[in-house]
Protein backbone atom coordinates (compact mmCIF):
# COMPACT_ATOMS: atom_id res chain seq x y z
CA UNK A 1 0.00 0.00 0.00
CA UNK A 2 1.45 3.36 -1.05
CA UNK A 3 0.53 6.51 0.85
CA UNK A 4 1.44 9.84 -0.72
CA UNK A 5 1.28 12.99 1.40
CA UNK A 6 1.18 16.24 -0.58
CA UNK A 7 2.77 18.97 1.59
CA UNK A 8 0.44 21.60 0.07
CA UNK A 9 -2.69 19.58 0.90
CA UNK A 10 -4.89 21.59 3.32
CA UNK A 11 -5.97 18.31 4.97
CA UNK A 12 -2.41 17.08 5.51
CA UNK A 13 -2.62 17.21 9.32
CA UNK A 14 -5.80 15.11 9.32
CA UNK A 15 -4.21 12.58 6.98
CA UNK A 16 -1.07 12.41 9.12
CA UNK A 17 -3.21 11.87 12.22
CA UNK A 18 -5.18 9.05 10.60
CA UNK A 19 -1.93 7.51 9.39
CA UNK A 20 -0.56 7.67 12.94
CA UNK A 21 -3.66 5.89 14.20
CA UNK A 22 -3.21 3.17 11.60
CA UNK A 23 0.52 2.74 12.25
CA UNK A 24 0.21 2.72 16.01
CA UNK A 25 -2.71 0.34 15.93
CA UNK A 26 -4.67 2.69 18.14
CA UNK A 27 -7.72 2.59 15.94
CA UNK A 28 -8.64 -0.78 17.45
CA UNK A 29 -8.05 0.31 21.02
CA UNK A 30 -9.77 3.68 20.69
CA UNK A 31 -12.61 2.70 18.39
CA UNK A 32 -13.05 -1.04 18.87
CA UNK A 33 -13.63 -0.86 22.59
CA UNK A 34 -16.13 1.99 22.34
CA UNK A 35 -13.88 4.53 24.08
CA UNK A 36 -14.12 7.09 21.27
CA UNK A 37 -15.87 7.34 17.93
CA UNK A 38 -13.99 8.39 14.78
CA UNK A 39 -15.66 11.82 14.94
CA UNK A 40 -14.68 12.25 18.60
CA UNK A 41 -11.08 11.28 17.87
CA UNK A 42 -10.86 13.78 15.00
CA UNK A 43 -12.74 16.51 16.87
CA UNK A 44 -10.67 16.02 20.01
CA UNK A 45 -7.38 15.98 18.17
CA UNK A 46 -8.06 19.21 16.33
CA UNK A 47 -9.77 21.05 19.18
CA UNK A 48 -13.15 21.54 17.52
CA UNK A 49 -15.20 20.70 20.56
CA UNK A 50 -12.91 21.83 23.32
CA UNK A 51 -11.92 18.38 24.55
CA UNK A 52 -8.34 17.31 25.27
CA UNK A 53 -5.83 17.68 22.45
CA UNK A 54 -3.88 14.64 21.23
CA UNK A 55 -0.17 14.79 20.54
CA UNK A 56 2.12 12.35 18.73
CA UNK A 57 5.16 11.11 20.64
CA UNK A 58 8.02 9.62 18.59
CA UNK A 59 5.56 9.23 15.70
CA UNK A 60 4.03 6.08 17.20
CA UNK A 61 2.13 7.07 20.34
CA UNK A 62 -0.67 9.49 21.13
CA UNK A 63 -1.23 11.21 24.46
CA UNK A 64 -3.74 13.76 25.70
CA UNK A 65 -2.17 17.15 26.37
CA UNK A 66 -3.30 20.48 27.73
CA UNK A 67 -2.26 23.95 26.67
CA UNK A 68 -0.50 25.49 29.69
CA UNK A 69 0.51 28.60 27.70
CA UNK A 70 -3.16 29.46 27.23
CA UNK A 71 -5.07 28.17 30.30
CA UNK A 72 -8.82 28.53 30.45
CA UNK A 73 -10.14 30.96 33.04
CA UNK A 74 -13.64 31.18 34.48
CA UNK A 75 -15.02 34.56 33.43
CA UNK A 76 -18.34 34.18 35.23
CA UNK A 77 -20.80 31.68 36.64
CA UNK A 78 -24.39 31.74 35.45
CA UNK A 79 -27.37 29.94 36.97
CA UNK A 80 -29.33 28.23 34.18
CA UNK A 81 -31.92 25.56 33.52
CA UNK A 82 -30.27 22.70 31.66
CA UNK A 83 -32.20 20.34 29.41
CA UNK A 84 -31.24 17.90 26.69
CA UNK A 85 -32.10 17.65 23.02
CA UNK A 86 -31.34 15.32 20.16
CA UNK A 87 -31.39 15.46 16.38
CA UNK A 88 -35.05 14.73 15.91
CA UNK A 89 -37.31 16.93 13.80
CA UNK A 90 -39.69 17.34 16.74
CA UNK A 91 -36.90 18.96 18.76
CA UNK A 92 -35.16 20.87 15.95
CA UNK A 93 -35.96 22.42 12.58
CA UNK A 94 -35.90 20.65 9.21
CA UNK A 95 -32.10 20.20 9.37
CA UNK A 96 -31.73 18.28 12.64
CA UNK A 97 -28.01 17.53 12.26
CA UNK A 98 -26.93 21.13 11.50
CA UNK A 99 -26.72 23.66 14.33
CA UNK A 100 -27.69 27.33 14.08
CA UNK A 101 -23.99 28.16 13.67
CA UNK A 102 -23.73 25.81 10.67
CA UNK A 103 -21.75 23.11 12.50
CA UNK A 104 -22.69 19.44 12.44
CA UNK A 105 -23.97 18.22 15.80
CA UNK A 106 -21.42 16.43 17.99
CA UNK A 107 -20.71 15.56 21.59
CA UNK A 108 -19.99 18.71 23.58
CA UNK A 109 -22.35 21.05 21.71
CA UNK A 110 -24.89 23.12 23.59
CA UNK A 111 -27.60 25.55 22.56
CA UNK A 112 -28.04 28.89 24.34
CA UNK A 113 -29.55 32.25 23.39
CA UNK A 114 -27.34 34.48 25.59
CA UNK A 115 -23.76 33.49 24.79
CA UNK A 116 -22.08 34.02 21.39
CA UNK A 117 -21.31 31.05 19.16
CA UNK A 118 -17.97 29.52 20.09
CA UNK A 119 -18.23 30.36 23.78
CA UNK A 120 -16.74 27.57 25.87
CA UNK A 121 -18.43 26.57 29.12
CA UNK A 122 -18.07 23.92 31.79
CA UNK A 123 -20.88 22.29 33.74
CA UNK A 124 -18.87 21.15 36.79
CA UNK A 125 -21.83 19.84 38.82
CA UNK A 126 -22.68 17.33 36.10
CA UNK A 127 -19.61 16.90 33.88
CA UNK A 128 -16.55 18.04 35.85
CA UNK A 129 -13.91 19.61 33.58
CA UNK A 130 -15.56 18.63 30.28
CA UNK A 131 -15.80 21.65 28.00
CA UNK A 132 -18.93 22.40 26.00
CA UNK A 133 -19.18 24.89 23.13
CA UNK A 134 -22.19 27.05 22.23
CA UNK A 135 -22.97 26.23 18.60
CA UNK A 136 -26.76 26.20 18.57
CA UNK A 137 -29.74 28.33 19.52
CA UNK A 138 -33.08 27.58 21.12
CA UNK A 139 -36.60 28.87 20.57
CA UNK A 140 -36.84 32.45 21.86
CA UNK A 141 -39.43 31.44 24.47
CA UNK A 142 -36.62 29.63 26.33
CA UNK A 143 -34.93 32.96 27.11
CA UNK A 144 -31.29 33.57 27.93
CA UNK A 145 -30.79 31.48 31.07
CA UNK A 146 -31.44 28.06 29.61
CA UNK A 147 -28.99 25.66 27.98
CA UNK A 148 -29.81 22.64 25.87
CA UNK A 149 -27.17 19.89 25.78
CA UNK A 150 -27.04 17.82 22.58
CA UNK A 151 -27.36 14.03 22.97
CA UNK A 152 -27.00 11.50 20.15
CA UNK A 153 -30.21 9.67 21.14
CA UNK A 154 -33.67 10.99 22.00
CA UNK A 155 -33.92 8.66 25.03
CA UNK A 156 -30.68 10.07 26.47
CA UNK A 157 -31.97 13.64 26.15
CA UNK A 158 -35.29 12.68 27.73
CA UNK A 159 -33.56 10.82 30.57
CA UNK A 160 -31.39 13.89 31.28
CA UNK A 161 -34.56 15.82 32.14
CA UNK A 162 -34.36 19.40 33.43
CA UNK A 163 -31.94 20.62 36.06
CA UNK A 164 -31.14 23.99 37.60
CA UNK A 165 -27.34 24.27 37.62
CA UNK A 166 -24.45 26.70 37.33
CA UNK A 167 -22.31 26.91 34.20
CA UNK A 168 -18.82 28.39 34.10
CA UNK A 169 -18.17 30.66 31.12
CA UNK A 170 -14.54 30.26 30.07
CA UNK A 171 -11.99 32.54 28.47
CA UNK A 172 -8.49 31.70 27.30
Amino acid sequence: MNIILDLDDPHLEIKKFILLLMIAGLSASLLGFGILSVNQVLANSFGEVGSPQLSAIQENSLIAVSNPQNPLKVVKKIKVVATGYSSTIGQTDSTPFITASGATVADGIIANNLLPFGTEVRIPELYGDKIFVVKDRMHSRKGYYHIDIWFPEYDQAKEFGAKTIYIEVLSS
